[in-house]
C-alpha cells in the first residue's frame, strides 16, 4: 500500500515539475533573439469586431528571412486592427502596412538589449524553479502525511524525501540547460 501511495506522490510531483519546465519553454519563445520568429507575435490579441482574438487566428504569420516577419491577414479589413495591436504590444516593433500584408522588420539587438534579455531569461528561470520547488514542498508534505497516518515507515520516508529531491534536481537542471541555450541564442550576434 505504501509503495503505491509513494508512486502516486512521485507521479504528481513529476507532473507538476514538468509543467513548470513546459511553461518556461513556452515563456522563452517570447524572448527575442537576434532572429525573426513568428513566436514573437504569440500572445498578441487583436480587437476584431469588438472581441479580443489571438493574432494567429486572424492571419498567417511567416518569417521569410532572419530580419523580417510577414503577417498576411485572412480578412484584409482587419489589417489596421492587427497593425494597431502589434504597435500596442510591448515588443518595440514597427509594422509596415501596405494594404495587403504587414511587414515587420526585426532590428538587430544592441549589446545593452542583449544583456537585458539575458537578465530577463534568468529571472524567468528562477520564477519557474520556484514552481519546481513548490511541487517538491507539496510532495514532501504528502509523504509526511503518509508517515503521520502510519502507512509509511520512517526509513521509507527518508528514501522518499531523497527521491523527491532527486526529481527536483533533475527538473531544475532542465531549466538551467534551457536557460544556457537561450542565453547563447540571445548573445549570438
Amino acid at each position: 500500500m505504501a509503495e503505491e501511495d509513494l508512486e502516486i506522490v512521485y507521479e504528481e510531483a513529476s507532473e507538476a515539475m514538468g509543467k513548470s519546465v513546459q511553461s518556461y519553454r513556452k515563456d522563452m519563445l517570447r524572448i527575442r533573439t537576434g532572429r525573426a520568429s513568428t513566436s514573437l507575435l504569440d500572445g498578441i490579441m487583436v480587437d476584431y469586431y469588438g472581441s479580443a482574438t489571438p493574432l494567429n487566428q486572424l492571419a498567417n504569420l511567416s518569417a521569410p528571412d532572419p530580419r523580417l516577419l510577414v503577417v498576411t491577414a485572412f480578412d484584409k479589413g482587419s489589417l489596421n486592427d492587427i497593425e494597431r495591436a502589434i504597435q500596442a504590444s510591448q515588443l518595440g516593433l514597427n509594422p509596415a502596412n501596405d494594404g495587403k500584408v504587414i511587414r515587420i522588420s526585426v532590428p538587430p539587438l544592441t549589446e545593452e538589449r542583449r544583456k537585458q534579455l539575458v537578465k530577463q531569461v534568468k529571472k524567468m528561470a528562477e520564477e519557474h524553479k520556484i514552481g519546481v520547488r513548490e511541487a517538491r514542498r507539496d510532495a514532501i508534505a504528502m509523504v509526511k502525511e503518509l508517515e503521520t497516518d502510519g502507512s509509511l515507515p520512517k526509513d521509507d520516508r527518508h528514501r522518499a524525501d531523497k527521491h523527491i529531491q532527486d526529481l527536483t534536481n533533475e527538473f531544475s537542471k532542465k531549466i538551467d540547460e534551457l536557460t544556457s541555450q537561450k542565453e547563447q541564442e540571445v548573445l549570438e550576434v
